[in-house]
């Protein structure tokens, strides 16, 4: 078996909630398996806010993580068309995985949501691209024969999966969303299942 590491932030459970689509859809290619991960909260300060084991869910990143995987998808809220600080934080601590190079040619894919239409979802994916790019990966987006990225009236973008919330409850991810997150998955997981072999 080999991982992806599915890597998210989330304050409302509605990041959480697409990646645990993702990890789906990485678990459905055979020989793949979703390792799942998130980051604590940073203080104003730019600290770790949080002690090092969370109470619930899944355990805390680990700069690791992106050495023994075979590829990564991560996700965060959008905050101002930009990624959340926490995440941003764990990426500035993987200078040392960037030096080494230990993340060239794996693939990547993103994802985020927000709670309107317009919140700066697509810019936020793009912010979440630019250091995977850094680090040398191969981005994967969802292409137009994912039917509903023609389709959707909520989330979901050629650059990633996305989940809109309006007023509906937070986590509560609708039909297309939830398909373009598991296909996003599905499709960093059988690109790194080639790549490997």
């Amino acid at each position: 078996m080999r991982d992806i590491l599915v890597l998210y932030y989330s304050l409302q459970g509605t990041t959480e909630a697409l990646a645990r689509e993702v990890c789906r859809g990485v678990d459905s290619v055979p020989d793949m398996a979703s390792r799942l991960r998130t980051v604590p909260q940073v203080s104003t300060v730019a600290e770790a806010a949080e002690d090092e084991i969370p109470t619930a869910g899944p355990p805390f990143a680990r700069a690791e993580d992106i050495v023994e995987c075979s590829g990564l998808v991560m996700g965060s809220p959008t905050r101002f068309g930009n990624m959340a600080a926490a995440l941003k934080y764990f990426l500035d601590g993987t200078i040392t995985q960037w030096l080494g190079g230990e993340a060239v040619g794996k693939p990547a894919g993103v994802f985020t949501s927000s709670s309107s239409l317009h919140g700066g979802q697509e810019s936020t994916l793009l912010t979440m691209a630019i250091p995977l790019l850094h680090h040398g990966m191969l981005l994967v987006g969802l292409p137009q024969s994912e039917a509903a990225i023609s389709t959707t009236r909520t989330g979901g973008t050629p650059y990633g999966a996305s989940h809109v919330s309006w007023n509906r409850k937070t986590d509560t991810l609708s039909d297309d969303e939830r398909d373009l997150a598991r296909a996003l998955g599905r499709r960093v997981a059988e690109i790194a299942k080639k790549l490997d072999s």
